[in-house]
């Protein structure tokens, strides 16, 4: 790979990890055009891997409201009135709603790592999606602070963040579309989703680096890897704050359209045969 490409690919998965507009989607989209077989062992590793980047990036500016979650956990654990306490609740629901997508991933990595790798499916999952969002979107009460959410929310929450695995559902589009359906305000559920993507990313990002090695090593390789990693973490950075404040006055409306044209952009070049589907 490219330096200039890894740089490209890098800042792309910064601009959208946590929008939600799918960044799985989008790298896969950027990596065909770029020329390379999206369904290759190296290229599904290589889109992992560098996410964690923006996952760092999160871990950083969320870095105060980490600790107070481990401290309260911790707490939670030695003193049984600690647990009445809402960062207790907080804590032990990221955790539960990290297991699902934990598991699916495992379970269906094959099918996510081949089948699923389709600009037929990054096309339609965007469009799809989006009426999903919409509906979500306008229907939304958000009377619900952080303060009240449960476990049980944020299971529910999890489960429907294993929908992210199929490139083009966007995980910050599906955490955000169920947590506005529950009731969250949007602030709360954005946090949350950036909360609920530490585990989930991290995880899987050490486990393709680990089980990827020799094909990244013989493939992409290591440089370009680590060089969009960081790109990443710089770009999501600046986008996690940017979206924060984004979040706190508008809608969803503006992610909503682009998901369309986007998807519809994607169908068009595939089914004309400009573009191959793998």
């Amino acid at each position: 790979m490219e330096w200039w490409h890894a740089v490209l690919l890098g800042a792309v998965e910064g601009v959208t990890e946590f929008l939600p507009v799918s960044s799985t989607g989008h790298l896969t989209i950027l990596e065909k055009l770029l020329g390379y077989t999206i369904d290759d062992p190296d290229i599904t590793a290589f889109t992992v891997i560098i996410q964690f980047g923006a996952v760092f990036a999160t871990i950083l500016y969320l870095r105060r409201d980490i600790l107070r979650l481990v401290a309260a956990f911790l707490d939670g654990l030695r003193y049984r009135e600690a647990r009445h306490n809402a960062d207790w609740r907080l804590a032990i629901g990221v955790i539960v709603g990290s297991i699902p997508i934990g598991v699916v991933g495992l379970l269906f990595s094959d099918v996510i790592e081949t089948t699923l790798r389709s600009l037929w499916v990054v096309g339609i999952a965007l469009i799809g999606w989006s009426f999903v969002m919409l509906l979500a979107d306008r229907t939304a009460k958000q009377d619900r602070p952080e303060s009240s959410v449960t476990w049980k929310d944020t299971l529910l929450i999890g489960t429907v963040q294993c929908l992210a695995l199929i490139p083009g559902i966007s995980r910050s589009g599906a955490t955000m579309s169920i947590g506005l359906a529950l009731r969250l305000d949007r602030v709360t559920v954005t946090r949350l989703s950036f909360m609920l993507s530490i585990p989930a990313l991290t995880a899987a990002s050490f486990y393709q680096g680990y089980s990827a090695f020799p094909q990244i090593s013989s493939g992409i390789g290591w440089g370009p890897t680590l060089l969009a990693t960081a790109v990443s973490f710089v770009v999501a950075y600046l986008t996690v704050d940017w979206l924060l404040k984004f979040i706190a006055r508008h809608s969803y409306s503006v992610f909503i359209a682009y998901r369309v044209v986007a998807g519809a952009v994607v169908l068009a070049l595939v089914g004309t045969g400009v573009v191959s589907a793998t």
